[in-house]
């Protein structure tokens, strides 16, 4: 609002000022240096912005799919990478933070850096249809799954409107894929576990399930590229940062989808290495072992390409 002394500050300004920040990453001091506005104007600038993406834009951008979009998902997977029924591929990703002052232990993660967990499910196309993120980086991915509202919903069998098909005699329904780090269900494909004695079937399943799940590791690559935010430590506190990274993943499903520029220079690594992948104990599942299977066989006949 314009007041006796100032006037107010632009929107075009006000979204100009988050943009810059979200980007760049740079101080809040710079920040405001640079656009002729106090530094908690710049803070205010990006809460409100960022809020208001949380409230608004995210419900819009970023939802579960329903039937008719699954449809077009599963479609799109078997087109690129011959794997019927699956919808998404899931993975997580840490974002650097400074150390907390309460609870920071539990942000000190395998790497030993603070961090926040962002989890994401992307399409084919690397847009992302479901992300929870502001967990402590010292949690497994498994566990941060089992933490989101994703796997209420998916052990509810609401996830997905389910639509059955029958490979190799097993029915299978709409599925994800992930790494070895989660767990194996109906609804949640992984590799078969590599001991030294994987049969033939076996890498030519775990090879093409990589090569598809590389889709949701370039939409965090993307994501980290256009967000530099992102990519080296926040100087904001946990709920701010939380904010920025649900606002950033809404902003890279915009860019994408209206095709906006990317450069392949702004996609370099970050100052801190992601940790490593940790293999989840196995869990007896028999239908998700069962669909495995049946997928297993269906790329088999298809050959090892």
């Amino acid at each position: 609002m314009d007041t006796n002394y100032r006037v107010s500050v632009p929107l075009q300004k006000r979204v100009a000022i988050v943009l810059w920040k979200l980007a760049t990453n740079s101080e809040y001091r710079s920040v405001s240096h640079l656009f002729g506005v106090g530094i908690s104007t710049a803070c205010d600038c990006v809460k409100d912005f960022c809020s208001s993406v949380e409230n608004i834009l995210l419900p819009e951008v970023i939802t579960i799919p329903q039937a008719e979009k699954l449809k077009e998902l599963s479609l799109n997977f078997e087109q690129r990478w011959g794997l019927p029924q699956c919808v998404g591929a899931i993975d997580g990703s840490h974002i650097p933070i400074l150390a907390p002052q309460e609870y920071h232990t539990e942000y000190f993660n395998r790497k030993r850096w603070y961090s926040i967990v962002l989890q994401a499910v992307v399409d084919a196309k690397g847009l992302f249809w479901n992300v929870f993120a502001g967990l402590p980086g010292s949690l497994h991915d498994a566990r941060v799954l089992r933490l989101s509202a994703l796997w209420e919903l998916a052990e509810r069998r609401h996830l997905f409107a389910q639509q059955y098909r029958n490979i190799n005699g097993q029915d299978v329904g709409f599925y994800i894929l992930g790494d070895a780090a989660y767990p194996l269900t109906s609804w949640l494909m992984k590799p078969f576990p590599d001991n030294g004695f994987l049969t033939a079937q076996q890498q030519v399943y775990n090879h093409k399930t990589s090569k598809a799940r590389v889709v949701v590791e370039n939409a965090f690559g993307r994501l980290k590229g256009r967000w530099r935010c992102l990519l080296k430590r926040n100087d904001c506190n946990l709920e701010r940062v939380k904010s920025m990274v649900l606002t950033c993943c809404v902003l890279h499903n915009l860019c994408e989808t209206h095709g906006e520029e990317y450069r392949e220079e702004w996609c370099v690594p970050g100052p801190f290495p992601q940790p490593d992948v940790t293999h989840q104990a196995p869990v007896a599942d028999t239908e998700g072992a069962g669909v495995r299977v049946a997928l297993m066989q269906h790329l088999n006949h298809f050959g090892a390409s």
